[in-house]
């Protein structure tokens, strides 16, 4: 049994996702990231750096994890699932994690700030954020025109990706022209077990003021 610690963001979303495709028994507890759950002693304890998402594995002697990738490496490495147990498979799978983790997601985030949150419209913040994510995808999709799916077979790489690539619009970030990505979206969205974690927790209205505080106090956002 696992617990799971989260909230409707894309980074919460790629553990919800993981754990349905592997069918693995877990209990969901959705912080209010507004009221600052994430930020309080007792989650401190389970992840120092006061973000979600982070799970416990009961079933070995209550085992934290925190941090997204590592999340999806430790489920994947203790199911043998999504992810290959040979050197090169599992170096693929891992740079394209690595891919999400160091530039995706980051770019993405603060693309969200600038476009949406920050009080103040910087355009050369947004003009750095968006491009700099919309180099990504053209990255993302000159791989995909020769791959179905990006390390191989179907994986955590793709799901870490995916979760924060199908909110481009919310990045104000267009992929109208690369169909390649587009193709791939498309398939991982038609996924029962995507479609089943994608709604949990349900989503909060994004613009609620005080949500829209309390991403960027805390770097939520990301």
């Amino acid at each position: 049994m696992i617990d799971l610690y989260t909230a409707a963001t894309p980074n919460g979303h790629k553990i919800s996702i993981a754990l349905e495709e592997l069918e693995l028994v877990y209990t969901l507890h959705a912080l209010d990231l507004s009221a600052g759950e994430q930020k309080e002693p007792w989650f401190l304890a389970l992840n120092p750096n006061g973000r979600i998402p982070a799970i416990v594995d009961r079933s070995e002697d209550n085992f934290a994890v925190f941090e997204s990738g590592a999340i999806l490496i430790y489920l994947a490495e203790k199911t043998g699932e999504l992810m290959p147990t040979d050197v090169k498979g599992r170096s693929r799978v891992l740079q394209w994690l690595m891919f999400q983790m160091g530039g995706v997601g980051p770019m993405m985030g603060q693309a969200n700030v600038f476009h949406r949150y920050f009080p103040e419209k910087i355009q050369p913040a947004i003009d750095r954020y968006q491009g700099e994510s919309k180099r990504l995808f053209r990255v993302l999709d000159a791989h995909l025109a020769q791959h179905e799916y990006l390390a191989g077979e179907y994986s955590i790489a793709d799901i870490a990706n995916w979760a924060w690539v199908h909110t481009h619009d919310w990045s104000g970030v267009s992929v109208d022209d690369l169909p390649h990505l587009r193709r791939w979206l498309a398939a991982i969205a038609a996924r029962p077990a995507v479609q089943r974690g994608i709604l949990l927790p349900p989503r909060a209205e994004r613009t609620d003021p005080t949500t829209v505080r309390t991403m960027l106090e805390t770097g939520q956002s990301r």
